[in-house]
Formats: C-alpha cells, sequence, structure tokens
C-alpha cells in the first residue's frame, strides 16, 4: 500500500471553515471530493480566521512538519480587508513560498480577487503579486480562491444562495462550489507530491 500524500492547507478563515459546521469547511469538503476521484489523500486544516500573510509566515515552519507532502497556500484576503500594502504581502508570501521551496515540496498558491475599494492601481498591484510569485517559485496558481463563486454572473444570487449572513465567508453550498473550481489543480498538485 502506497502511503496517502498529506497536504497542509495554509490560510485564513476561508480555509478554517468561519461559521461553519466543521464537516462543511473547505478542507473537509476538498477531502470528500479529491477522495471521490479516487485520490489517496489526507488534508491538514492550517487556515487560522482573520490571518494575515504575515501570520501566515510566522506559522509556516510548524506547519511543515516532517509529514507535510505539498502545501496549499491560500492567503491575502485579510491583508486586503485591511488594506495593507501588496508590496508587504508580496514579501511575506515570497518567504512563505522559499521555505516551503527549501523541503522540496511542491505548492498551489491560491490568489484573491482584491475589490476596487483601494482604487484601481491597489487591485492591480494586489493580484499580480500572485502571478508573479507563481511564476518566480514555478507553483501551481488558482489566480482566485472564489471562482466557483465570482465565475457566477448573478451576483445577487451567489450573495443570497452561496453567502453567510456577513457577506464575506460562503456557506456550505458556496464551499461546495470552490471545491469544484480548486479540486482539479489539487489533483495535479497530488500528482507532484511524493509521500
Amino acid at each position: 500500500m502506497a502511503e496517502p500524500v498529506t497536504i497542509a492547507a495554509l490560510g485564513d478563515s476561508l480555509t478554517q471553515g468561519y461559521g461553519l459546521p466543521a464537516e462543511d469547511g473547505f478542507v473537509p469538503q476538498l477531502q470528500a471530493w479529491l477522495t471521490a476521484q479516487g485520490a489517496d489523500v489526507t488534508l491538514v486544516n492550517a487556515g487560522v480566521s482573520g490571518d494575515t500573510t504575515a501570520g501566515g509566515l510566522s506559522r509556516i515552519d510548524w506547519t511543515l512538519t516532517p509529514e507535510v507532502d505539498a502545501v496549499i497556500v491560500a492567503l491575502g484576503g485579510n491583508d486586503v480587508l485591511r488594506g495593507l500594502p501588496p508590496e508587504q504581502a508580496k514579501s511575506n508570501l515570497d518567504a512563505i513560498l522559499t521555505k516551503i521551496e527549501e523541503r522540496g515540496l511542491p505548492v498551489l498558491l491560491a490568489g484573491i480577487d482584491a475589490p476596487s475599494n483601494y482604487g484601481p492601481d491597489y487591485e492591480t498591484e494586489f493580484e499580480a503579486i500572485y502571478t508573479d510569485l507563481a511564476a518566480k517559485h514555478d507553483v501551481l496558481l488558482v489566480s482566485n480562491f472564489l471562482e466557483g463563486l465570482t465565475r457566477i454572473d448573478d451576483r445577487a444570487m451567489v450573495m443570497r444562495e452561496h453567502m453567510q449572513s456577513d457577506g464575506i465567508h460562503p456557506d456550505a453550498s458556496g464551499v461546495a462550489l470552490i471545491v469544484e473550481a480548486v479540486g482539479p489543480v489539487v489533483l495535479s498538485l497530488i500528482a507532484g507530491a511524493k509521500p
């Protein structure tokens, strides 16, 4: 029997499963989706609500336990919510990816669709972080972690049917849409991992 691939999902409330029963969060739903695809994988939830890229950097060393074979990095949303400088987030994510690279582990970097409320320059600069770093570190990229929701044109329906009442966090059905969009790239991550 081959060992299952162990993936650590380093992220914030979206990874952690904020406001949802444990089984409805991103990690358990992704685990179930991957298992249904026949993947032999164990996901570790390393999501902390409210975490910024700086918080992720402070935690990366103890997230990379010996059993971890690959990492999903999904951070940056809280940096944007706080209006933190894009160059700071880029520096933190760069350092996180470097530490993972030093361990020789494959990575899936998940970006965010930055809102335009800080102006178009901030939005453009923030979104470019992920494509730039994915190219620099040669890692898999999902440019928008929430793509499963944002690709639906009817925003009002998405807010009503797939989001929690705070309007920020997806509900269980919203998480399922995110998993459907991200899942195929995670299968590629698994294919590149060595248990």
